[in-house]
């Protein structure tokens, strides 16, 4: 069963079906983090002993996000999603059960191999449904669920601990999950081949080639965008999983203090991030080539991400608050168009497992940095620590102008994935 809508409406509807689940991927894994004093009272934890729990999560993400690109390329974005979104709906509601750090770390490791299947999913829905003049826009609308999830977090689980218990703010998400995955059954179609050949371009339709998987990791620009994942996605990890408990451990704000503003980094993010990808779409109106656009926007935002090297210096929350949230919109700008960096430079058949290889990559590197921050804040001190993070997006900047470019398979392969079936097969 699907609802009939005309086709250059649709894909909008589908933005909006995947920009909702985006909120909900995200505000269920920013609940461990707002109730971080909460769960290590509750089961007992240290610092080194909450970075393990984040890194259950993450570790299975990683692992987890290679594996999830494929099956979207393999059997389509509507199953894969559909089934992730299932997937993490009941590991939030085994969260909130649970009774054992155990148990909970069970359903937080669940949670990691659920989530990955979202963003290929998305990736290739906005490959094919559309052209790149309104790719970047798209493709920032449907993340900024990200950070509107993030936005809504603090509030949201602030309110609904306080008045009820920190379970039911699990149940609760939960809930909401399933509902947005039978929301996506009904809404989602594969496009008509007018609307591939808009986005894709006609002769990229007639032209199958695809790289095989093994061929993905001889190209240079695979490995590019890997370094820049595992180097620059830290940053954004750090805002999600450490910012709302430093924000209450060092900076001395109440859990209620955080619900009422440790949302304003998130939403200068978004609103930021999706300027400038509209940013990179009008440059490509203006006739820059997109993948030259991309590149241009994403190095001069990167500039911006090493002011978090000022935090440990300065004087109170709102000053912190206000370093993260332009700190956040390089950070987020960065993970919003590298996904389309990925569409731009690799054959629409492959963006999705590109994309699932190098999510996999940026949570590695989040993890290590998580191991790092839980073992050592407390020996090293959070300068040196910020200083690490200021790095690291200069870092990625330099990576993309010399390993990221156009990659064009040399010869057909013989398992072409189909891109689509028209509407009345359907």
């Amino acid at each position: 069963m699907a609802i009939t809508i005309v086709p250059g409406k649709r894909r909008w509807f589908i933005v909006a079906i995947i920009f909702v689940a985006i909120v909900f991927n995200y505000l269920d894994r920013q609940i461990v983090s707002i109730l971080k004093p909460v769960l290590k009272g509750e089961f007992n934890l240290g610092d080194d002993g909450y970075a393990v729990i984040i890194n259950l999560f993450t570790i299975c993400y990683a692992v987890m996000y290679p594996v999830s690109g494929w099956l979207v390329d393999r059997f389509g974005a509507k199953r894969i999603m559909f089934f992730g979104i299932i997937g993490w709906s009941l590991a939030c509601i085994g969260g909130g059960i649970s009774r054992t750090v155990g148990q909970f770390g069970f359903f937080r490791a669940m949670l990691g191999l659920a989530e990955p299947t979202n963003f290929p999913a998305q990736l290739k829905v906005i490959t094919i449904w559309f052209p790149g003049k309104l790719r970047a826009t798209a493709n920032s609308l449907c993340v900024a669920g990200s950070s509107i999830g993030a936005i809504i977090a603090p509030p949201l689980v602030a309110w609904l601990a306080i008045r009820y218990n920190w379970h039911t703010v699990f149940y609760v998400s939960g809930a909401i999950g399933l509902f947005i995955a039978i929301s996506w059954w009904l809404i989602y179609r594969d496009p008509p081949k007018e609307i591939i050949a808009e986005a894709v371009g006609t002769a990229q339709i007639r032209d199958t080639r695809q790289f095989r998987w093994g061929q993905l990791w001889r190209t240079r620009t695979l490995w590019g965008i890997l370094l820049i994942r595992f180097i620059s996605d830290p940053v954004w990890y750090f805002c999600l999983f450490w910012l709302p408990g430093y924000l209450q451990e060092a900076s001395g704000l109440t859990l209620a203090q955080v619900g009422m503003v440790g949302w304003i980094p998130f939403l200068v993010a978004d609103l930021g991030s999706i300027s400038t990808s509209a940013w990179s779409d009008r440059m490509v109106k203006n006739g820059m080539q997109p993948l030259a656009a991309r590149k241009k926007m994403l190095t001069t935002i990167g500039f911006f991400a090493p002011l978090c090297a000022l935090t440990p210096y300065l004087p109170n929350a709102v000053f912190t608050l206000a370093i993260f949230s332009i700190v956040a919109i390089a950070a987020l700008s960065w993970l919003f168009t590298i996904s389309v960096v990925i569409a731009e430079a690799f054959p629409v058949n492959n963006a999705a497992s590109v994309l699932g290889i190098a999510g996999g990559f940026g949570a590695a590197g989040a993890v290590l940095f998580n191991y790092f921050i839980g073992q050592f804040i407390g020996t090293l001190g959070a300068e040196k620590i910020f200083i690490a993070m200021a790095l690291l997006h200069p870092i990625a900047i330099l990576i993309l102008w010399i390993m990221v470019r156009k990659e064009r398979p040399a010869n057909a392969t013989s398992d072409t994935i189909t891109l689509t079936k028209t509407y009345a097969e359907q």
